[in-house]
Protein backbone atom coordinates (compact mmCIF):
# COMPACT_ATOMS: atom_id res chain seq x y z
CA UNK A 1 0.00 0.00 0.00
CA UNK A 2 1.37 3.42 -0.89
CA UNK A 3 0.79 6.38 1.43
CA UNK A 4 -1.97 7.72 -0.82
CA UNK A 5 -3.89 4.53 -0.08
CA UNK A 6 -4.30 5.74 3.52
CA UNK A 7 -7.42 7.40 2.15
CA UNK A 8 -8.94 3.92 2.13
CA UNK A 9 -9.09 3.93 5.91
CA UNK A 10 -12.61 3.78 7.27
CA UNK A 11 -13.93 4.23 10.78
CA UNK A 12 -16.65 2.09 12.29
CA UNK A 13 -18.12 1.34 15.69
CA UNK A 14 -17.27 -2.12 16.98
CA UNK A 15 -21.00 -2.67 17.53
CA UNK A 16 -21.88 -2.08 13.87
CA UNK A 17 -22.19 -5.22 11.74
CA UNK A 18 -19.10 -6.18 9.77
CA UNK A 19 -19.28 -5.78 6.02
CA UNK A 20 -17.32 -7.29 3.14
CA UNK A 21 -16.23 -3.74 2.20
CA UNK A 22 -14.51 -3.26 5.58
CA UNK A 23 -11.29 -4.84 4.39
CA UNK A 24 -8.76 -5.39 7.17
CA UNK A 25 -10.46 -4.61 10.52
CA UNK A 26 -8.31 -3.22 13.35
CA UNK A 27 -9.83 -2.76 16.82
CA UNK A 28 -7.91 0.09 18.45
CA UNK A 29 -9.33 0.43 21.97
CA UNK A 30 -7.49 -0.72 25.08
CA UNK A 31 -10.54 -2.45 26.59
CA UNK A 32 -12.72 -5.15 25.06
CA UNK A 33 -16.05 -3.74 23.78
CA UNK A 34 -18.66 -4.27 26.47
CA UNK A 35 -21.33 -6.79 25.57
CA UNK A 36 -19.61 -8.24 22.49
CA UNK A 37 -18.50 -11.84 22.49
CA UNK A 38 -15.23 -13.07 21.08
CA UNK A 39 -17.25 -15.40 18.86
CA UNK A 40 -19.31 -12.68 17.16
CA UNK A 41 -17.01 -9.64 17.04
CA UNK A 42 -15.05 -9.82 13.80
CA UNK A 43 -11.64 -8.14 13.74
CA UNK A 44 -8.33 -9.04 12.13
CA UNK A 45 -6.10 -7.29 14.64
CA UNK A 46 -6.55 -5.83 18.12
CA UNK A 47 -3.99 -3.07 18.55
CA UNK A 48 -4.55 -1.86 22.09
CA UNK A 49 -1.01 -0.47 22.26
CA UNK A 50 -2.02 2.53 20.12
CA UNK A 51 -5.01 3.44 22.29
CA UNK A 52 -4.72 6.72 24.20
CA UNK A 53 -2.90 6.48 27.52
CA UNK A 54 -5.18 5.92 30.50
CA UNK A 55 -4.33 9.38 31.79
CA UNK A 56 -5.26 11.07 28.52
CA UNK A 57 -8.44 9.02 28.09
CA UNK A 58 -9.63 9.76 31.65
CA UNK A 59 -8.80 13.46 31.31
CA UNK A 60 -10.74 13.66 28.03
CA UNK A 61 -13.80 11.86 29.42
CA UNK A 62 -14.14 14.46 32.19
CA UNK A 63 -15.20 17.03 29.55
CA UNK A 64 -15.37 15.51 26.05
CA UNK A 65 -17.06 18.52 24.44
CA UNK A 66 -14.69 21.08 25.93
CA UNK A 67 -11.50 19.07 25.55
CA UNK A 68 -11.84 17.51 22.09
CA UNK A 69 -9.37 19.80 20.32
CA UNK A 70 -6.79 19.44 23.08
CA UNK A 71 -7.35 15.67 23.18
CA UNK A 72 -6.72 15.41 19.43
CA UNK A 73 -3.42 17.30 19.70
CA UNK A 74 -2.23 15.38 22.75
CA UNK A 75 -3.22 12.01 21.31
CA UNK A 76 -1.46 12.74 18.00
CA UNK A 77 1.67 13.56 20.02
CA UNK A 78 1.31 10.23 21.85
CA UNK A 79 0.87 8.37 18.55
CA UNK A 80 3.91 9.94 16.93
CA UNK A 81 6.06 8.99 19.94
CA UNK A 82 4.60 5.47 20.15
CA UNK A 83 6.56 2.69 18.39
CA UNK A 84 3.33 0.66 18.22
CA UNK A 85 1.88 3.28 15.86
CA UNK A 86 4.83 2.79 13.49
CA UNK A 87 4.28 -0.96 13.74
CA UNK A 88 0.60 -0.53 12.92
CA UNK A 89 1.46 1.55 9.85
CA UNK A 90 3.69 -1.27 8.64
CA UNK A 91 0.97 -3.83 9.40
CA UNK A 92 -1.63 -2.02 7.29
CA UNK A 93 0.76 -0.96 4.53
CA UNK A 94 -0.13 -3.89 2.30
CA UNK A 95 -3.89 -3.71 2.92
CA UNK A 96 -6.13 -2.21 0.26
CA UNK A 97 -8.87 -1.14 2.69
CA UNK A 98 -8.59 -0.79 6.46
CA UNK A 99 -11.39 -0.18 8.94
CA UNK A 100 -10.51 1.21 12.36
CA UNK A 101 -12.93 -0.08 14.98
CA UNK A 102 -13.78 1.81 18.16
CA UNK A 103 -16.32 1.25 20.93
CA UNK A 104 -17.21 4.81 21.96
CA UNK A 105 -20.83 5.96 21.58
CA UNK A 106 -19.63 9.22 20.00
CA UNK A 107 -18.95 8.64 16.32
CA UNK A 108 -17.33 12.04 15.77
CA UNK A 109 -15.12 12.38 18.85
CA UNK A 110 -13.16 9.19 19.45
CA UNK A 111 -9.67 7.76 19.14
CA UNK A 112 -10.32 6.22 15.69
CA UNK A 113 -10.99 9.67 14.25
CA UNK A 114 -7.61 10.83 15.58
CA UNK A 115 -5.73 7.73 14.39
CA UNK A 116 -7.16 8.18 10.89
CA UNK A 117 -6.26 11.89 11.00
CA UNK A 118 -2.70 11.03 12.05
CA UNK A 119 -2.38 8.57 9.17
CA UNK A 120 -3.77 11.05 6.63
CA UNK A 121 -1.46 13.82 7.85
CA UNK A 122 1.50 11.71 6.74
CA UNK A 123 0.51 11.90 3.07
Amino acid sequence: MTPTDYRNIKIKRAYDPSDADDGYRVYIDRLWPRGLSHATFHYDSWDKAIAPSSELREWFHEDPDGRWDQFRKKYIEELRANPAFSDMKKEIACKTVVTLLFSSHDREHNNAVVVREALLSEL
